[in-house]
């Protein structure tokens, strides 16, 4: 997620009594038939699992015996909560969450050398294995479909399916995709980044709101943003978001610029999905690129989206989700 949006929410939400406030607007939210607050019929149960460099926070919402869905968050850096959404499959099967080390609830460790994809690799098998999930359905979003897709090259046990929601499996794509969609913003926009990225002026409200604009088109297009994604945005990590990324989506100079596993994509042969907004920065050309890459999967554009159809679209996403991992239930 961009960094100035990252440094824009921080801003307004740094203090503790803020996120009290935001957790009594949930609660009210609830009340009001929130599309995106959990069930309140469901089991909720959360804690920590330590993990190489710290402890990571998790939740699971639901019982039952059904495979269990296993959820990635983006960023790098990001929080669970915009995923809350996936949390309406409680009625049918256990759906966990949880905050990567260095975001959200998780510890944060100074280290930045634990900021590597290998390490993000090793902690899901942790979370997998202190939670006993034996059996799992796995959605990564965003950041989140490249540790999927590393961690399936792994060849893990008991992965019943893989979604790939909003995929960014190839940086120097996404990159050049963001530069593309950059170019169609408006002109005076355009002049707006220009100046600030040449002056070095990038935290200023300026530059902040020129972004926006992309964000708005790109990233989440509700006129208002939910309180889940504020607080997800809330809940980032700058310090790993900065050392894998880097300052923007348009520069990428981290330690993930030159991830690209698309030709290794049909090493994973289990049952696969693809999932994109019509308006997303992962967009849909390079979803399907990715679909194609990998033999037997699926492909899915939601019409109203961008990077955020959880959330623009969470009855259809849902509903969409919910058809794949059922059928899949039992696929070897």
């Amino acid at each position: 997620m961009n960094r100035s949006r990252r440094a824009f929410i921080g801003a307004v939400a740094i203090a503790v009594v803020v996120v009290v406030l935001k957790e009594v607007a949930t609660s009210r939210a609830e009340e009001k038939g929130d599309p995106y607050a959990l069930p309140k019929d469901c089991a909720v149960r959360e804690g920590f699992v330590a993990v190489t460099g710290g402890r990571v926070w998790y939740q699971r919402v639901g019982s039952g015996d059904a495979t269990p869905l296993l959820t990635l968050h983006g960023g790098p850096g990001f929080g669970h909560d915009y995923l809350q959404p996936l949390g309406r499959l409680c009625a049918e099967r256990p759906v966990i969450f949880y905050d990567q080390l260095g975001s959200g609830k998780s510890d944060r460790p100074k280290d930045d050398n634990l900021w590597r994809v290998a390490r993000f690799v090793e902690e899901l098998g942790q979370v997998r294995a202190a939670l006993g999930l034996k059996r799992v359905h796995i959605l990564g979003q965003s950041w989140g479909t490249m540790l999927l897709t590393s961690y399936m090259l792994t060849k893990p046990d008991g992965v019943a399916s893989v979604i790939f929601s909003d995929p960014a499996i190839s940086m120097p794509q996404w990159v050049k995709d963001a530069r593309r969609l950059r170019s169609e913003l408006p002109a005076e926009t355009q002049a707006t980044l220009d100046r600030h990225e040449k002056l070095g002026s990038t935290n200023c409200y300026e530059y902040q709101a020129a972004v926006n604009e992309y964000y708005k088109r790109h990233v989440c297009r509700l006129a208002v943003y939910p309180e889940v994604l504020e607080r997800a945005f809330a809940g980032l990590g700058q310090n790993v978001y900065l050392t894998m990324n880097g300052p923007t989506e348009f520069s990428v100079t981290g330690n993930l610029k030159d991830y690209d596993r698309v030709a290794r994509l049909k090493e994973i042969a289990h049952p696969a999905m693809f999932i994109c907004g019509r308006f997303d920065e992962g967009t849909p050309e390079a979803t399907e690129s990715y679909h194609r890459a990998m033999p037997g999967s699926e492909f899915v554009v939601m019409e109203k989206s961008s990077h955020m159809p959880m959330l623009e679209e969470p009855d259809r996403y849902i509903e969409v989700v919910r058809e794949f991992i059922g059928k899949n239930d039992h696929a070897q």
